[in-house]
């Protein structure tokens, strides 16, 4: 791990972004149980972190997808981070819903890229990484090039990293998991047997049922 993802991990901690309740489990919207949330939403709230994500995204690209030519942001968490980067930038934005609209003109794709445009994907958070895909897919599918995939924060779950390699992604993140648990334990947020169990669920979040 380096500085940089420490101290973004410690933000997110101490801002309430990531919460960890080993003794009260969060159950996420696929059903899983897990002891640890994130909304990385309320980054947007506070200004000197706000500015931290969009800088730091914004060099991430810079050194993992110099040939980006546009920016895609994943609704709805990364509609504003990806609007901040490629604002930074000085690059065409637009942003992809979870399904098209069922009124007006029908929408996906939110905005019009410039055609053959090298797409970096915005995320605000990877799990399972089946709704990033999904926007991935999206963009192909209009016939955009997208070059890789700039998420503030992942936990590192290996279906994951398998569909992003299935799907010919590369994927960069602000931190991750073992990053955040590592601040967390330093910080005095999990204890040692909380951290263990933090470890445990990881391993199988989808079967895991708590303590």
């Amino acid at each position: 791990m380096n500085e940089g993802d420490k101290l973004f991990s410690a933000m997110l901690l101490n801002h309430g972004a990531i919460r960890i309740s080993a003794d009260k489990p969060f159950v996420w919207a696929s059903g899983w149980r897990s002891p640890i949330y994130t909304d990385n939403r309320k980054v947007l709230a506070l200004p000197a972190v706000r500015t931290y994500v969009k800088a730091a995204l914004a060099l991430l690209i810079d050194r993992h997808f110099p040939a980006a030519t546009a920016v895609a942001g994943v609704a709805t968490g990364a509609i504003a981070q990806g609007a901040l980067v490629a604002d930074m930038r000085g690059l065409p934005f637009c942003y992809v819903r979870s399904a098209a609209k069922d009124h007006g003109a029908g929408n996906l794709i939110e905005g019009e890229l410039p055609a053959g445009s090298r797409v970096v994907v915005v995320e605000d958070l990877i799990s399972t990484g089946a709704s990033s895909l999904k926007a991935v897919g999206a963009l192909r599918d209009a016939g955009y090039d997208v070059i890789g995939m700039a998420a503030s924060f992942t936990y590192g779950f290996p279906v994951a990293e398998e569909a992003f390699r299935a799907a010919g992604v590369e994927l960069r993140a602000l931190t991750d998991y073992t990053t955040t648990m590592a601040v967390a334990n330093k910080l005095g947020l999990v204890s040692d047997a909380d951290a263990a169990l933090l470890a445990r669920w990881r391993d199988a979040p989808d079967t895991w049922t708590g303590k």
